[in-house]
């Protein structure tokens, strides 16, 4: 992928962007939703046969970029939907798909979906045994996998009883013979509260839980992007998402709306997304956060990035540091030409929420941080801060986040105790601990369970982890809990990256870190250890860090000042 975009002709055009007609079509309809977009803008648009994504392969070269189109992408979800339908699949039931990424999650959600069924997305990193007891607990009918993860599957054992297949993504056709029936009632007809899709949790905090999103839930909150997300005649969007997560369907939708020409990759690394946007040269890159985390350790000059005017970051905010780097590439337009730098639109959401219900934009001048998640958007109805008994806390005062609005999931498959007790009062408690500020500005703190419980009172994460990424060499980093050597108690420990060329972890690194935290008025920290390879700085298959394994660690680090055989030097007071 050596041209750029400009030099390539038509490869990377805006030929299948929406007319205004047809959007505005689109946005009155009311039963427009996250089961029926494909079909419902394949009817109305005039070029349904120009593509407008370009799908990287897994491990894949510039040549097996795939151009798709909306008559492409119908052709495949109909040969995908026949095979599922002679599988035996059925409206209501949930099917396992655990791929590597890319695509293909997009495909085969179009096509269950069309059948009333229930695509039940699996993210390829995650681990192959814990995914094994996903699919069980969801009870899914079978599983599409590629090569590598159809093998970890079966070699944790028997498939689980009422699995009727589990098969090769591969050996699906992509294109359906005259022969290949499809059921009488097809694409399905869904309603409002019919179910789209399962995605699972981060696993974060324990084993991963399966959201609902149903056709009209998912969709609200985004009717509104077919008139006010950049438009495909003047922009090309580079998602770096995981597509098995709600936000990858949900940009990707998007894209199917508008037109709007995407290049969807199918790795995630900062490495990755600057070499396709060499020859793509992006106006929007849509990621998570550990894709910016890599992106503002690079060098970006030349790197097609200088085109960028929007960056959008979902799920877990992002951090200043990554975000000032970052905001520095691109131009904005403006009322009359463009300005130097681009945006960064921050977005606070989780696959509960059903999407970012926090907004906020950063600018190169922007001064609004301090862990500031911004607003609330215009489809959240009410937003509540409470204490640990549920009583209303005013501006100022830390307690647990709670949301009234109508894209909350319809709660966990199969797990009714557990969605019964991820509400109080008729608000959805999002786990998070944050506070608001006289302005209604959210500021996020923590997440409840890794807040840190010390003799003194609560310390949080969040606000530290800031301060300590704005300390010179540091790349990333992560403060946990662990067990205070003189009480019962716990104490903040930080565990971080360095950026390449930084040497190594010698000389006070504790000192400089407090320094720090001690100038911005934040808790001491007790100890802090370098990261040098995966079992120091864990991360989950969305990219983030993974606490509660952190935690387990470095439990009674400062108990044994940290010198066990497999574990790094610890910097604690002597």
């Amino acid at each position: 992928m050596s041209d750029t975009p400009s030099s390539r002709g038509s490869e990377y055009s805006a030929l299948a962007a929406t007319p205004l007609n047809v959007r505005l079509q689109l946005f009155a309809d009311t039963q427009l939703g996250m089961g029926n977009f494909l079909d419902r803008v394949r009817d109305l648009h005039p070029a349904p046969q120009q593509p407008f994504l370009w799908a990287d392969r897994p491990g894949g070269t510039a040549e097996r970029v795939e151009p798709m189109s909306l008559q492409r992408l119908t052709e495949i979800r109909d040969a995908y939907a026949s095979w599922y339908h002679q599988a035996g699949v059925r409206k209501g039931e949930p099917v396992g798909v655990y791929l590597d990424d890319g695509i293909d999650y997009f495909l085969h959600y179009l096509a269950l979906s069309s059948l009333g069924a229930i695509p039940a997305l699996v993210n390829g990193r995650m681990n192959p045994a814990i995914a094994v007891e996903y699919l069980a607990r969801i009870g899914a009918v079978g599983a599409v996998a590629s090569p590598t993860h159809l093998a970890a599957l079966q070699a944790h054992g028997p498939a689980p009883e009422g699995t009727r297949f589990q098969v090769e993504h591969g050996q699906l056709p992509t294109t359906r013979t005259a022969q290949s029936p499809l059921p009488a009632m097809f694409p399905y007809p869904h309603d409002d509260a019919d179910p789209v899709m399962l995605c699972h949790t981060s696993g974060t905090t324990g084993a991963p839980k399966a959201a609902i999103f149903g056709h009209r839930q998912f969709f609200l909150g985004k009717r509104s992007r077919l008139i006010e997300f950049p438009q495909a005649d003047e922009n090309r969007m580079l998602t770096a998402l995981p597509q098995s997560h709600s936000a990858g369907i949900s940009y990707l939708m998007t894209a199917t709306l508008l037109g709007l020409p995407t290049f969807v990759m199918a790795q995630h690394s900062g490495a990755a997304v600057r070499e396709v946007a060499r020859s793509f040269e992006p106006t929007v890159v849509v990621a998570f956060p550990q894709t910016y985390v890599e992106l503002a350790q690079l060098d970006l000059d030349g790197a097609g990035l200088d085109s960028v005017h929007t960056w959008f970051n979902t799920g877990d905010s992002a951090h200043e540091a990554h975000i000032r780097t970052l905001v520095a590439h691109g131009s904005r337009p403006t009322g009359d030409g463009y300005r130097r730098g681009s945006r960064f639109v921050d977005g606070l959401g989780s696959s509960e929420m059903g999407m970012a219900l926090f907004r906020k934009v950063s600018e190169p001048e922007s001064t609004d941080y301090g862990r500031c998640v911004g607003t609330p958007i215009d489809i959240v109805e009410e937003v509540v801060v409470l204490d640990e008994e549920g009583r209303p806390l005013g501006p100022g005062q830390p307690g647990r986040l709670g949301v009234r609005t109508p894209t909350v999931t319809p709660g966990y498959w199969n797990n009714s105790a557990q969605t019964v007790l991820s509400s109080f009062a008729g608000y959805w408690m999002t786990g998070d601990i944050v506070y608001q500020d006289h302005e209604g500005r959210v500021f996020h703190l923590d997440r409840v369970p890794d807040v840190i419980n010390t003799v003194t009172g609560p310390v949080y994460s969040l606000p530290m982890e800031e301060v300590v990424l704005g300390c010179p060499g540091v790349a990333d980093c992560s403060i946990v809990a662990v067990r205070d050597p003189d009480s019962e108690a716990q104490v903040p420990f930080a565990v971080v990256r360095l950026e390449p060329g930084s040497g190594d972890d010698s000389g006070d690194l504790l000192a400089t870190l407090n320094g720090a935290l001690a100038a911005k008025g934040l808790a001491r920290l007790s100890g802090a250890v370098v990261a040098h390879d995966e079992q120091d700085f864990p991360v989950g298959p969305t990219g983030k860090v993974l606490k509660r394994r952190l935690r387990e660690r470095f439990a009674t680090a400062l108990l044994d000042t940290g010198e066990g055989v497999d574990s790094p030097k610890v910097n604690a007071p002597a």
